[in-house]
């Protein structure tokens, strides 16, 4: 199995195709990222082509085999933030289920790491339901630090869900 990971400049279609099917596999499973049903493929597709329209979000597409399986945002704070200017976000990191389990969401979020520190960020933030454990294992094993937890975080089917809050030192003080 051959995985590889590239910045989106465009979403051709069949690729916008591939990562509309993996988001909704997603979903179903559980991850989310806001959804807890699967909206209709227009939908997504128009999520995914507004992300190339922001210039503060840079996109990452996992790829297994060729396939697009994946993704991960790197958020850059508003032009407006100047307090916040030194942090970027990580947002949409997912890997479809049927295509875990190969270091694909490990090298994601690597990419987004990497294109914050050569942008000039010294710190990431993500968020994340607690049902992800997953993602928070994955998150904690790479130096993530949970700073703290929102009990009412996210309602799904009608059950609140717990979520946590992390930061990772991307320039760590000497």
């Amino acid at each position: 199995m051959a995985i590889a990971v590239e910045q989106a400049e465009e979403l051709p279609e069949n690729d916008l195709d591939d990562l509309c099917e993996a988001t909704a596999d997603a979903i179903r499973e559980g991850i989310g990222f806001d959804w807890v049903r699967p909206p209709e493929k227009f939908r997504l597709a128009a999520y995914w082509r507004g992300v190339l329209l922001v210039p503060q979000r840079l996109l990452f597409l996992g790829r297994l085999n060729g396939t697009v399986v994946g993704s991960v945002q790197l958020v850059k704070p508003a032009p407006n933030n100047e307090a916040g200017a030194f942090a970027a976000e990580i947002d949409t990191h997912f890997v479809a289920p049927w295509a875990r389990g190969h270091g694909l969401a490990r090298a994601l979020l690597e990419a987004a790491e990497e294109a914050a520190r050569r942008a000039g960020f010294s710190v990431i933030r993500l968020d994340v339901r607690d049902t992800q454990e997953a993602a928070i294992n994955l998150y904690e094993s790479n130096g993530y630090v949970r700073w703290g937890t929102l009990s009412r975080y996210a309602l799904v089917n009608g059950t609140t869900i717990a979520g946590h809050f992390y930061y990772k030192d991307l320039d760590p003080p000497q």
